[in-house]
């Protein structure tokens, strides 16, 4: 076949495969930005499917004649003082005034004073499903409301909160995508120096992102699936930052083949991939299935997100394995201008030579190995990486010099940051935290919790037998913190009289003395359990929105002591499959899990004293470990992958220094980028999302820039072939590979 008949072969598939994906991004791109439209962000949906307060809920609907959502409306006089006499009965007749509006869900209730009659307040149903004309019903009430003369209006309660959190998530698909893509493209600009090659890859996991997204909205709008703003949040970031991870190590192994001597784009492409499928594939196992470990939580949300972010890892290594080989073989040399790789003169060796990805010797390794003087005195890629291989061969000749007191330093300060793990409150943020900036809802709130019980608007749901109902309030009101509790009549309101009894049950709602959101009300739920379970033949359930919190907390705490084992179980198995050792892997899980330790730490510090939480979500450590542990084992495969492939030819030391050397800068990179990515999350004014996006962020930093870097090569340099075992490479000599030797020149001993 001619020379240019097999050169157009060589192009089809690329061709086919580029197309394919034009194919995807123009006909599933759309898909990103429309998640939003089987988005539930009801609390309700996302509560532990056995806990007593989900129970509750489903009781709970048949004392409604329909599901309704109440807006709390609170006055307060605008001179801070007492309302005036006649300021209850205008409240009341503004509010009526709104009967029939629509949005509003039967007549509002009266208005009411507080104890120190400095304000009033009332509830308003409204409707469940108003979706985005939720705003402008409240915007009614509110202006309703304003006309009781004297007074300032503040709307608390689940409506307004939802309000809160609706323009929260909105516009979160352009915003969050827009910030991430420009950081990314930002830093590879600045790094790599080349015009067409962050294009390429920002492209390809646009690419990736648009698939995800269809086949979430796919299976969302099926029912198979959930999704939240938080989980669509999450899957935007996830993808950008893999997708990139991945796209940077193939291209930088690629950039490597192009100076091999003789090279052509073709081989060169065969070669990279080849020698960066495993570890590629490897890391995206880890974090998918690390993901898909979420599937035994009780509590929805994490199950949501499981399956969710694993579709996104699936999509994401698609991408870098289909659509950036194809792009990159159609560009050749082009696509790092305007520093092209140059093919070296024959005879001449690079790293890319001395490493294969099996350990068996190459006739290319027993002759044309560089000398542990310059193991990487060849252009590489990573002379295009941030800081050059100078620092590189600088912090591997430390490593290599000192290793047990590099790894002793190193642990020594990942321990002490790891002391303060301890200090981090996730047993819930605040109300008047959930929100980073001013909200509304969050300040009225606080009106209300200053004029009246801290339970107010919220109450403890009680759902009991008919016939024990008088006894189940008496225990109610007896239990310390529980304000007052009455059982809801006929009007669907609690008051004392008749109560309202479905299928033999009736319901008691319980005011709390503390805030609902609060440590207090927590611990008056736990003791107002214990009591109405106490009431012979009640039969008794607690729930509403404190018993939730609760429920939560405690069911977040056992997931977290399931799922750990778990993703960690998940992750050893992998690393022993890539590895072929079972030292190896359970160092690198320890340190990724101390890697996690000290992230905490440090988090706990930033959070209470620089960013002003006083705690955090109950999901928050769980989410941040799922993430730091799959994700920093990415590093570290990436890392001992190379390690391995240099040890086979040239011992466990020389292994080290060549890996560390030859991978340092694109795994640095690799992961700033994957910092400023999740970093990217604290866009959305959300606490949650905000303390995820640090607790992520700097742990990538430390496992990249200390873990990855120093403790484990350290180690591994320390442990000679100890590390490797039981493995073949266990059985070579320190500082000598399988392949013959004795050409070596200069090799330390």
């Amino acid at each position: 076949m001619p020379p240019s008949a097999v050169r157009r072969t060589r192009l089809l598939l690329p061709l086919v495969l580029l197309v394919a994906w034009l194919a995807v991004g123009g006909g599933l791109g759309p898909f990103a930005g429309r998640l939003g439209e089987v988005a539930a962000n009801d609390q309700a949906a996302f509560l532990p499917r056995s806990a007593e307060s989900t129970r509750v809920i489903e009781e709970q609907k048949g004392f409604r004649s329909s599901e309704t959502v109440p807006a709390i409306v609170v006055w307060t006089a605008r001179d801070g003082g007492p309302v005036a006499a006649g300021s209850t009965a205008d409240a009341t007749r503004a509010l009526t005034s709104l009967t029939g509006r629509e949005g509003i869900a039967g007549p509002p209730s009266p208005a009411l004073p507080s104890e120190d009659g400095e304000a009033l307040r009332a509830v308003v149903a409204l409707e469940p499903d108003l979706g985005e004309e939720l705003p402008t019903t409240l915007d009614t009430i509110r202006k309703a409301a304003a006309t009781v003369p004297g007074t300032t209006v503040h709307l608390a309660g689940p409506a307004a909160t939802q309000a809160d959190l609706s323009g929260a998530f909105s516009g979160i698909d352009g915003l969050l995508l827009g910030v991430a893509l420009i950081a990314v493209l930002f830093i590879l600009l600045v790094v790599y120096r080349s015009v067409l090659l962050p294009l390429m890859i920002i492209l390809g996991a646009v690419f990736a992102l648009g698939l995800a997204c269809a086949v979430v909205y796919v299976l969302a709008d099926a029912g198979v699936l959930r999704v939240d703003g938080q989980v669509q949040g999450i899957l935007s970031i996830l993808v950008i930052g893999a997708a990139t991870d991945y796209a940077l190590l193939l291209a930088a192994r690629y950039r490597e083949e192009l100076t091999a001597p003789g090279a052509d784009r073709f081989a060169a492409m065969n070669r990279a991939l080849r020698r960066s499928f495993e570890p590629i594939v490897a890391s995206a196992a880890t974090v998918a299935l690390g993901l898909l470990a979420l599937l035994v939580s009780d509590l929805a949300n994490n199950r949501a997100l499981g399956p969710v972010g694993a579709i996104g890892i699936v999509c994401a290594v698609l991408s870098a394995l289909t659509f950036l080989p194809a792009a990159l073989v159609l560009t050749g040399r082009a696509a790092y201008w305007p520093a092209r790789p140059k093919a070296l003169p024959e005879g001449t060796g690079t790293p890319a030579d001395t490493g294969t990805t099996t350990a068996k010797p190459t006739p290319t390794a027993t002759t044309a190995k560089p000398t542990p003087t310059a193991p990487t005195a060849q252009p590489t890629a990573t002379a295009t990486t941030a800081g050059g291989p100078a620092v590189w061969h600088r912090i591997a000749a430390l490593v290599d010099r000192a290793p047990r007191k590099v790894w002793a330093v190193t642990l020594a300060a990942l321990l002490a940051c790891a002391a303060f793990a301890p200090a981090l409150n996730s047993r819930g943020v605040p109300f008047d935290e959930i929100f980073v900036n001013d909200a509304p809802s969050v300040a009225a709130q606080e009106t209300l919790g200053r004029h009246f019980p801290g339970g107010a608007g919220n109450p403890a749901v009680i759902i009991a037998d008919a016939g024990a109902v008088t006894r189940v309030v008496t225990a109610a009101e007896a239990v310390p913190g529980v304000d007052s509790a009455f059982p809801v009549g006929a009007t669907g309101r609690p008051a004392p009289g008749e109560p309202l009894v479905v299928d033999g049950r009736v319901r008691v709602d319980a005011t709390l003395s503390a805030a609902a959101d609060s440590d207090a009300a927590r611990d008056t739920i736990a003791r107002l359990r214990t009591a109405v379970h106490a009431v012979p033949g009640a039969d008794a359930l607690v729930g509403g929105s404190t018993a939730q919190q609760y429920d939560t907390q405690r069911t977040a705490a056992r997931d977290r002591t399931l799922i750990v084992p778990v993703v960690l179980a998940i992750i050893l198995l992998i690393l022993v499959a890539l590895l072929r050792s079972l030292v190896l892997p359970l160092i690198l899980v320890a340190t990724v899990a101390l890697n996690f330790a000290a992230t905490l730490g440090v988090s706990s510090l930033v959070f209470e004293h620089v960013l002003g939480f006083t705690g955090t979500d109950a999901s928050v450590p769980l989410y941040g470990f799922v993430f730091l542990v799959a994700l920093g084992v990415d590093y570290n495969i990436f890392l001992m992958s190379r390690v391995r492939e240099e040890t086979a030819r040239h011992g466990v030391r020389e292994g080290v220094r060549i890996g560390l050397t030859a991978t340092g800068g694109v795994i640095t990179s690799a992961g700033v980028v994957l910092a400023a990515t999740f970093a990217a999350l604290g866009v959305i004014p959300l606490a949650f999302l905000v303390q995820i996006a640090f607790i992520v962020a700097f742990g990538v930093l430390l496992d990249t820039l200390v873990v990855r870097s120093l403790l484990v090569p350290a180690l591994v340099r320390d442990l000679g072939p100890v590390a490797w075992w039981p493995g073949a490479l266990s059985r070579l000599p320190a500082d000598r590979g399988r392949a013959d030797q004795s050409m070596e020149v200069g090799a330390p001993k």
